[in-house]
């Protein structure tokens, strides 16, 4: 069992929380020094790339959520196409019947640094100025931690194929130890490059190395596509009402209505529940059902479908649906890796930043010379089912697993906060949610109680998958059993780091004592600071 942190950082002028301890200390420093909160969001991300890099890199993707001292709360959304040749016959004249889930045809054009050339419009700092940390680092190298070794000894096999990741990554054909510095001098010259001009990720040098390489490797991608990804305008947030306060989130292709779906199901009811207990176990689990099944039956990157979920009608019939006493028995349709954080700046400004490569070292393919590892986004998230809504299309985003969320009241910000983990995302959202909400918890002891996920979610690789409720220990095993009377199948999971159960951050402002309260999740080796 993981002991947390028994408090939440505490502070007046700021406030950062990541998945890892050096992360959220290059945003913290950015804060202390002057910097905003798009400053620091912007310094972490790229500090991640390297202490992460399993989980997350500038060849992946991105969501932001924003809100500014007004109240203005906009989003960015940093997911790509696939290629223009990537029809559904293309992919079934290869003999394929699932896009593949490694390798060049699992590509889509990365979002992120779409996403932070948004967020850098409203930052005072020069991008290389923010990147220099992180610049440094892939020169110097960074300890390997438990969890980067952990994720290079899962895909070492792969990672060794790739003559770019078996340098860094595996070389001897073996994962490096613990502590053993991790140096990426090939991704130290790429940023230093794009700091100084970022557009020439879509349109210039790197675009034209990527580009050719995909296509040489029997990728489609024409190049037309890649620069397209280059924009990623604010758009406005998407909400709903939960527990007296406005609710945001990120919109589709991002996964964030399915958090407001499962809030308009849960309102009014789990305030009255034991927050551990079996009924409220039964709300949780047969909410996200009953997303996931809308999603799959539904839900494209280019309609609306996910509106019809909302609706006060359709609420109303799934919670009589769930006022039932048994389980549903019909399937829907995994986790993956990705990381996240928050930060709240001085003057108010919130940031709830997220980005992944898709699985664990995504595609593990790396662009030629670059040391930039890309995603496999495409091969996760698009399906091959003729006339799908979510079927693999040019110019179709595929659904995605990320999103973030913030709340407030009036015109205070509430919290913000994200938890990464691929469809468990939207379940453990709502869940640290409903712990702030609907029961008063601190941050700290919100990203700390046990969870409960719903297997499988929608991920194309997962959707035949059997059916459990995964609960974390520390759920009272009478509850559980009665779980499984109510038809329920329940999978007991233990808390550990790195383990299933997601790394949740969140900062909240407690307006009675005037401060910000920030949390790292204990199931990652993050870390919640405040100044």
């Amino acid at each position: 069992m993981i002991r947390p942190d028994p408090q939440p950082a505490v502070g007046t002028r700021g406030a950062v929380s990541s998945s890892h301890r050096l992360v959220s200390h290059v945003g913290a420093s950015v804060l202390a020094s002057g910097g905003n909160a798009f400053d620091a969001t912007i310094a972490m991300a790229a500090m991640s790339w390297l202490l992460l890099p399993g989980q997350c890199g500038i060849g992946g993707d991105a969501f932001v959520l924003v809100r500014e001292p007004g109240g203005e709360t906009w989003t960015s959304n940093g997911s790509g196409f696939g290629p223009d040749g990537g029809t559904p016959d293309f992919y079934r004249d290869l003999g394929l019947d699932s896009l593949p889930l490694t390798g060049p045809l699992s590509v889509a054009v990365p979002g992120t640094p779409a996403v932070l050339s948004t967020l850098h419009a409203h930052a005072t700092r020069s991008l290389k100025e923010l990147w220099e940390p992180a610049i440094k680092a892939a020169t110097d190298g960074v300890p390997c931690s438990p969890k980067t070794r952990a994720d290079v000894a899962e895909q070492v096999n792969e990672l060794a194929r790739n003559p770019g990741a078996r340098t860094v990554f595996a070389p001897g054909g073996a994962p490096p130890r613990v502590g053993q510095l991790v140096r990426q001098p090939e991704l130290g010259a790429t940023l230093r490059g794009l700091a100084d001009d970022l557009d020439a990720f879509y349109t210039g040098w790197f675009a034209h190395r990527a580009v050719a390489s995909l296509a040489d490797s029997g990728a489609p991608f024409s190049g037309e596509e890649w620069a397209l990804g280059a924009h990623a305008p604010h758009e406005p947030a998407i909400t709903t009402t939960y527990s007296g306060r406005r609710l945001h989130q990120t919109p589709p292709p991002s996964a964030g209505w399915m958090v407001l779906h499962q809030a308009c199901i849960l309102d009014g009811t789990l305030g009255r529940l034991d927050q551990l207990g079996p009924e409220a176990v039964h709300w949780f689990a047969e909410a996200a059902r009953a997303s996931f099944r809308h999603r799959f039956e539904h839900c494209g990157a280019d309609n609306d479908e996910w509106r019809r979920a909302l609706e006060d009608d359709a609420v109303a019939a799934t919670r009589h649906e769930i006022g039932r006493t048994m389980a549903t028995s019909a399937p829907v349709g995994g986790a993956g890796d990705t990381t996240s954080m928050v930060c709240v700046d001085p003057d108010g400004t919130a940031v709830s930043f997220i980005h992944s490569l898709a699985f664990t070292f995504g595609s593990r393919v790396t662009v030629p010379g670059t040391g930039v590892l890309l995603n496999n986004r495409l091969g996760r998230g698009a399906y091959l089912l003729d006339g799908h809504p979510n079927e693999v299309r040019p110019r179709r985003k595929p659904l995605h697993t990320l999103n973030a969320w913030l709340v407030d009241e009036g015109s205070d910000l509430v919290a913000a906060g994200n938890c990464p983990g691929g469809d468990g995302q939207v379940q453990w959202n709502m869940q640290v949610i409903s712990h702030l909400l609907d029961h008063g918890n601190d941050p700290q002891r919100a990203v700390s109680l046990p969870r409960v996920t719903v297997f499988p979610g929608s991920d194309a690789n997962t959707l035949d998958a059997p059916t459990v409720v995964r609960c974390e220990e520390g759920l009272d095993p009478d509850a559980l059993e009665e779980l499984e009377r109510r038809g329920h199948r329940v999978e007991r999971l233990p808390v550990q780091r790195g383990g299933p159960g997601g790394s949740a951050c969140v900062v909240a402002w407690d307006p009675v004592h005037g401060v910000l309260k920030a949390a790292a999740d204990p199931r990652m080796d993050g870390a919640a600071l405040a100044i």
